[in-house]
Formats: structure tokens, sequence, C-alpha cells
């Protein structure tokens, strides 16, 4: 997805943000999960949508735009406007949408002030630009709000929930630790998430599934031709 001249932002962080938020590490900037992050944050925009009302998958997984009134940031309308060219396959749609993403989310992290920006030189040459977490109560918050949820069992509203599932999908939930534990519990849960029902009656439930099940099978075939290349 082609990023926008400008950042009309939502008040509150997108899903997207907020997973991006916690693939970052705190420190260097740098992600985990950077392989297959187009499909990751692809998948967390397709979601908002989703919960938004404005996509729908038909019987051959083909993702449909909704009409409806702008949604007052730059980034959802851009999104649902691509999605709205014409009808695609979910895989398509998540790839298309993620493309180029994170350089625009970093972006607006910056803005809303959870990320701040350094730019150095490595060797007084090289010019390199980081960009460390600064909001550290607000990501707090957040992970804990993930870590209740899988190891607490605490039910979830479907902002978390869907945060919770994509953070799963993308291969990355074993990097948190300690912060969430590694345990079968742990990861029945996330798997029941990323195959669960989604709350409210509007909601495409089958479209988020399809979204994160398609995130899933990304990593999978990526782990899949790693080990065999080695």
């Amino acid at each position: 997805m082609r990023p926008p001249k400008h950042h009309e932002l939502r008040p509150e962080p997108l899903i997207v943000e907020d997973l991006l938020l916690l693939l970052l590490d705190d420190r260097s900037g740098t992600v985990r999960g950077e392989a297959n992050l187009h499909y990751t944050l692809g998948g967390a925009v397709l979601i908002e949508l989703a919960l938004l009302g404005r996509v729908e998958l038909d019987g051959r997984k083909r993702v449909h735009a909704v009409a409806g009134e702008p949604l007052g940031d730059s980034l959802l309308d851009a999104a649902a406007a691509q999605v709205a060219k014409r009808a695609r396959h979910v895989h398509t749609v998540l790839l298309d949408l993620g493309l180029d993403l994170e350089p625009q989310v970093r972006d607006r992290l910056v803005e809303r002030g959870m990320l701040r920006r350094e730019r150095s030189k490595v060797l007084g040459l090289i010019p390199v630009t980081r960009t460390p977490a600064q909001d550290l109560p607000y990501e707090a918050a957040l992970l804990e709000r993930v870590r209740a949820v899988l190891e607490d069992g605490v039910t979830p509203d479907p902002r978390t929930a869907a945060l919770t599932a994509a953070l799963s999908a993308s291969g990355t939930l074993r990097e948190l630790h300690p912060a969430i534990r590694r345990s079968r519990a742990v990861t029945e849960r996330a798997r029941e998430l990323r195959e669960g029902t989604w709350g409210a009656a509007e909601v495409d439930q089958a479209i988020v599934v399809a979204a994160i099940a398609s995130v899933g099978g990304a990593v999978a075939e990526a782990a899949a031709g790693g080990d065999s290349s080695q």
C-alpha cells in the first residue's frame, strides 16, 4: 500500500500501530519477525477494516469492500480505497496492504510520541536512524493486556483479541519471553484466539479468521523454507 502524503490520525492508535510497537525492540528499534512483517502488518490493517464493517469475505476467500463514510484516518482510508479497486484473495490483499507499510507506521508512532527518532553516524560516515521506544508506560500496559489474555484467561475486547491473535500468527510470541511466559497453556490460548469468534455480530468473523490464518501460513511457509536450506 503506497503511503499517503500526510498522516491523518485517529485519536487512539490503530491495531497495526499497537502491533508494530510490540514487535519493535525498545532500545534499538529493530523489529521482530521482520521477514514476514508485510503480511503481519497487512493482516492487522485488514482486521481493523473488518472490525469497522468495511470489508467482507465471499466463499472463495476474496475480500470485498463495503461502502461507507471516510474513516477519518489516512492509513485506513487508503487501505479501504485499495480494497475497493477489485475483489482479490485475502492472501493477496494482505501482501498489497502490507508492502511499504512499516515506515509509515513508525512515523505515526513517532508522531504519537511512542517512539523517538535518533540520527547518528556509524564510524562517523554511515548515517543511521533509530526509533527506540519513548512511551514505555503505554507499551507496558498494552503488553500487560496481552499477557492477561494469554496467561490468565481474561476475556479480551475485540481489539485486544485481534492484537493478540495477530501477534501469535506473526510467530514472535516466544521472543516476548519472559514478559509473556512460554507454556502449553499460552500456546493453546493463542490458537483459540487465532481460530475463534470475534464478538460483535456485525463483524464478518470469517474475514478476521482468514486474515490471521493467512499471516500464520506465510510465517510457517517462510520457516519451512529456512529449515530446508540448512
